[in-house]
């Protein structure tokens, strides 16, 4: 069925939208974020790609709102209810410290003490009732919450994932006095234990659900506004998608939506690459995401800790963020130590090049001054600053405490930042046990593809794969998406202790549960997977390890089996003498929707012309080198440059450091071979 597709990503500056035609044609779309209404630069995006919202069969989109109102604190006001003798679990925490060494640092829960009210009832950790629940009181405190003026409440009660009865009277009970829909009970959102994470994953999910229901409720109706009748597709922070009618149900699992839909590109560009290994690496102006895919699939984590004291463990795909992007200050501190981020100079001032303000030199300051960025074809510049200006602040500020030249300065700099994000690579392939040899780097962002040949060569991995659009592969995750539910049980039990039957019952509800929500959007489900995994531990032990469980009705013997190799894999050690513990199930149902042929991204109308189009001087490894220059959009398939060489783009700038080879493939990759 031919229809029109938009998959649209709101970044913190810019809103990419890639558009599918009904004849298969791509139309790129890259405007400023509005950042009082995002909507407004979502609808901006589609004009500037030439079409309409009635136009549009399909829109899928990923927003940084949630993420953004975490982070600078710009959330709902929250009501907390929970068990008496618990309205400070959220304060306490795991006994850890914003810094860890000197007492200084600040915690702000979500929910402040004075919103956080406690009722009689209690359930062990079997789920029996020690004692009832006092329903007047959680009358009472709703209603008083209701006076302090909170908009948004949480029903959070000890062992409801054992037995969430206390917790589903008390819901029934606030749902008909509180004058919205916006009441989180925390079994409902995850029911697993512990219950400080399960604490903080629902007070996030009621904080960031106001904030997000007002958004997709502006954008739906600003788009209805202009003729468009389908119901929106949103990112969540798993690689999935969900109806924008749920969304804002379990509004903290669209944290994290725009790191994981640049994943779920790379994803589906391995795929139709003939490759299974990648190393993500996305390289904006402000911080840097890596992330792994091994065998195909993207690496996902219950586990993330989106700020200090705000662990949500919802399954996100596993990214890990390091404070080094273009923006990214280098000088040196007080102590005498050289230092780039984290932090940063953002979009104002900005590096000293942008002409806003900046005047501390920047990672992208370093590269222009080593002859790596055109100063021509700088985006965001709003006046434009002369090159000796750069030049300068790099010897002055840098160079001159130091003992170094202006280009070992502006070098250091861009090695000291490679060093903060060869230590986040290593962080999710070396210390998991995978062999980054056994990987190619997969650069994307705006700055990625810079960076990308000399960080390949200092962890040691043969190969990088610059996709064709690399400046806005955020905005091709949104339309290579499927649609995707997770569920997750605690059982908390000795392995011997559970009978196979129940393993299977409550895998078989899970199941049923995700697939009524991915099968109710049939029209984009081309088939459905089920996936089934437990998390274990051995007896005595904190951390988990995820096992595969390829059926529901396996026996005790096989799953045993089945974590031994699995912690054997990762540890290389054997246990045979300590029980194993069965902690969670879980299960994952994901709707695939139909392929995106990323060949689409290539204009074949653009291929005309010479490719390479002149040589500029290039500073790499200590030395001045002559570089080949050459337009990205004029290399056709079979390609090969030998750096030294800088390839150029709309959207990004890609390095050829010598010693490295690239080759354009089908597809219109770039396959830069690296020598050690």
């Amino acid at each position: 069925m031919s229809r029109i597709t938009a998959g649209i990503d709101v970044g913190g500056t810019f809103t990419d939208l890639l558009l599918q035609d009904a004849d298969g044609r791509v139309r790129l779309a890259k405007v400023p974020t509005t950042t009082a209404n995002q909507a407004d630069g979502v609808l901006a995006a589609i004009a500037a790609a030439g079409s309409s919202p009635a136009a549009l069969d399909l829109i899928i989109h990923g927003t940084t709102a949630t993420t953004n109102a975490v982070l600078e604190r710009k959330l709902a006001k929250v009501g907390l209810i929970t068990t008496a003798g618990f309205r400070d679990v959220l304060e306490l925490g795991r006994r850890t410290r914003p810094n860890p060494y000197g007492l200084k640092g600040t915690f702000e829960p979500l929910v402040p003490r004075e919103w956080r009210r406690e009722v009689a009832e209690r359930m062990d950790a079997r789920g029996a009732v020690v004692i009832p629940l006092d329903e007047d009181a959680v009358a009472r405190e709703v209603r008083a919450l209701l006076a302090e003026g909170c908009e948004a409440l949480v029903v959070h009660f000890l062992h409801a994932y054992a037995n969430p009865a206390h917790e589903r009277r008390a819901g029934e009970i606030a749902r008909s006095l509180w004058p919205n829909d916006y009441v989180t009970l925390g079994h409902e959102l995850l029911s697993e234990f512990r219950e400080y994470e399960r604490g903080t994953t629902a007070a996030v999910n009621a904080a960031v659900q106001p904030v997000l229901d007002r958004y997709i409720t502006r954008l739906q109706s600003q788009l209805a506004a202009q003729g468009h009748r389908r119901e929106l597709l949103v990112m969540n922070g798993n690689g999935g998608t969900v109806p924008a009618r749920l969304v804002a149900r379990q509004a903290a699992k669209t944290v994290m939506s725009g790191p994981a839909s640049g994943v779920m590109a790379a994803a589906a560009t391995l795929a139709q690459s003939g490759l299974r290994n990648a190393i993500t690496y996305d390289m904006g102006g402000t911080s840097t995401d890596v992330a792994l895919i091994a065998g195909g699939v993207p690496e996902v984590s219950a586990e993330l800790s989106i700020a200090y004291g705000l662990p949500i463990h919802l399954p996100m795909v596993d990214v890990r963020t390091v404070g080094a992007g273009g923006g990214s200050i280098a000088g040196i501190d007080r102590a005498g130590m050289f230092r780039v981020g984290p932090e940063s100079a953002g979009s104002l001032p900005g590096p000293i090049c942008f002409g806003r303000g900046g005047t501390r030199p920047t990672i992208t300051d370093a590269n222009l001054v080593l002859g790596r960025l055109d100063p021509a074809r700088l985006l965001a510049v709003r006046d434009a600053v002369p090159m000796e200006t750069v030049r300068a602040a790099f010897a002055a500020q840098i160079g001159a405490p130091l003992g170094m030249s202006l280009e070992q300065a502006a070098e250091a700099t861009l090695r000291l930042a490679n060093v903060h994000m060869s230590g986040a690579i290593r962080m999710v392939s070396l210390s998991r046990g995978h062999d980054p040899r056994d990987f190619c780097l997969f650069a994307f962002g705006g700055a990625g593809p810079l960076h990308a040949v000399a960080l390949a060569r200092e962890i040691g991995i043969p190969m990088v794969l610059v996709p064709a659009r690399p400046g806005l592969t955020n905005a091709l995750g949104c339309l290579v998406a499927d649609l995707r539910q997770d569920a997750v049980n605690t059982l908390n039990r000795g392995l011997d202790d559970i009978s196979a039957e129940e393993i299977t019952q409550t895998l078989a509800a899970q199941r049923d549960r995700a697939l009524a929500v991915v099968t109710a959007d049939s029209a984009e489900v081309e088939r459905t997977d089920v996936l089934h995994a437990a998390d274990m531990q051995f007896r005595g032990q904190t951390h988990l390890i995820r096992v595969a469980l390829p059926r529901i009705d396996m026996t005790r013997a096989e799953i045993q089996a089945a974590f031994e190799s699995a912690y054997f894999a990762r540890f290389q050690v054997q246990l045979p003498e300590i029980r194993a513990v069965l902690v969670n199930l879980t299960t994952t149902v994901i709707g695939r929707r139909r392929a995106f042929p990323l060949s689409a991204l290539l204009d074949p109308a653009a291929r005309v012309g010479e490719a390479r189009v002149g040589e500029r001087d290039l500073y790499a490894e200590g030395a001045w080198h002559r570089a080949t220059v050459w337009q990205r959009e004029r290399l056709a398939g079979g390609a090969r440059i030998a750096g030294p060489a800088i390839i150029q783009q709309a959207d990004a700038t890609t390095v050829l450091e010598p010693r490295s080879e690239a080759v354009v493939d089908a597809i219109g990759n770039l396959r830069i071979t690296v020598q050690p």
